[in-house]
């Protein structure tokens, strides 16, 4: 087993989900105990940060950290100015986004657990580039690559959970069941989201779902 590990930020693919591009450090590290994730503008005024509050009840505190390049963030609506060496630390709940002043501001994104709880990774770097198939409605091409994402079983409650929507959306239903069943297992609290989750509402009828979520 390795002792140590390290990379150059250019040797982590950059991934592009249709907002704003990253480099997922934590994946590529195999790191497992916090999350970090690395944006770089590709020009001056990018959005490098989406618009986004971390209000999941498993979501936790997010550090910020200007490596290179000037940035502005604006949180709940408040500018802060945050040049190279700039730490912005935001609760879970509280809005945020961010954006680069000149074109490759680098911005590595540190993520927590829950106040009180481990970080549990989720896997939401890898299946982020499914989202737009997601939202256009194109469930079976979604469902062919997260397949792939699947292959090899990772530890990631996200991908199973997700794909189960994409199964459930598309009528897929025996599969959706078997992916929820796993989402749940990895993470229990994913039971309670369940129970409303619009995506998965072609579930509801079967005897399995209730299995699934019983007692969580």
């Amino acid at each position: 087993m390795a002792r140590f590990a390290a990379v150059q930020l250019d040797e982590i693919p950059e991934i592009d989900d249709g907002r704003c591009p990253f480099r997922a450090v934590r994946h590529h590290l195999g790191i497992m105990s916090f999350g970090i994730t690395a944006l770089t503008a590709h020009a001056d005024g990018d959005r490098i940060i989406n618009q986004h509050d971390e209000s999941d009840p498993d979501s936790g505190d997010e550090l910020y950290v200007v490596l290179c390049g000037h940035a502005r963030f604006e949180i709940d609506g408040e500018p802060q100015d945050a040049p190279t060496g700039t730490f912005v630390l935001v609760p879970a709940g509280v809005t945020r986004t961010a954006f680069a002043h000149t074109a490759g501001t680098t911005v590595l994104a540190i993520g927590a657990g829950a106040a009180g709880q481990p970080y549990q990774p989720t896997g939401w770097e890898l299946f982020a580039p499914l989202i737009p198939l997601f939202q256009a409605g194109d469930y079976e091409a979604g469902i062919d690559r997260a397949q792939a994402l699947l292959a090899e079983n990772p530890p990631y409650s996200g991908l199973y959970y997700n794909t189960a929507c994409f199964e459930a959306r598309a009528g897929r239903i025996d599969a959706a069941l078997e992916h929820l069943r796993r989402a749940v297992e990895l993470e229990p609290s994913l039971a309670e989201f369940a129970r409303t989750d619009e995506d998965l509402a072609a579930l509801r009828d079967q005897a399995a779902f209730g299995e699934i979520l019983a007692g969580r």
